[in-house]
This record gives structure tokens, sequence and C-alpha cells, in this order.
């Protein structure tokens, strides 16, 4: 199942503008930062979370680094 969603993810991300995509970096950053202190403070049901959004933010950032560069 986690694979489909991948895949889902990484068709989307794909279609995306470069504008759109940094806003998407912007925002889960900010998501990472909140997930990531509240794990702190008290430990998440799913820490897991906290690394499938890291995964996704470099997802995000490879696409976006393809795109700029033209491939």
């Amino acid at each position: 199942m986690a694979n489909k969603q991948t895949n889902a993810f990484n068709t989307s991300i794909r279609e995306m503008s470069v504008s759109d995509l940094t806003a998407k970096i912007k925002d889960d950053q900010l998501r990472l930062k909140k997930l990531e202190f509240a794990h702190a403070i008290s430990p998440l049901e799913n820490p897991m979370n906290i690394r499938t959004l890291r995964r996704d933010i470099a997802r995000l950032r490879t696409e976006l680094k393809k795109k700029e560069m033209g491939i």
C-alpha cells in the first residue's frame, strides 16, 4: 500500500510548477518542525510520520532541482 501512495505522490509532484513546489516545501518544513517539537515534548503516537515527511521533502527538493536544471 505504501508503494501505491509513493507512486501517486511522485506523479503528483511531477505535475507541479516550480512555485507550487517551493510553497509545498516550505509548508512541509514548517509541519516537520512542529512534529519534531511535539515529539520532543511528548512522544508521538506514530513517530514514523516524521520519517515519511522528511522523505517527502527530499522528493520535493529533488523534483524542484530537476525542474530548475531542465531535466
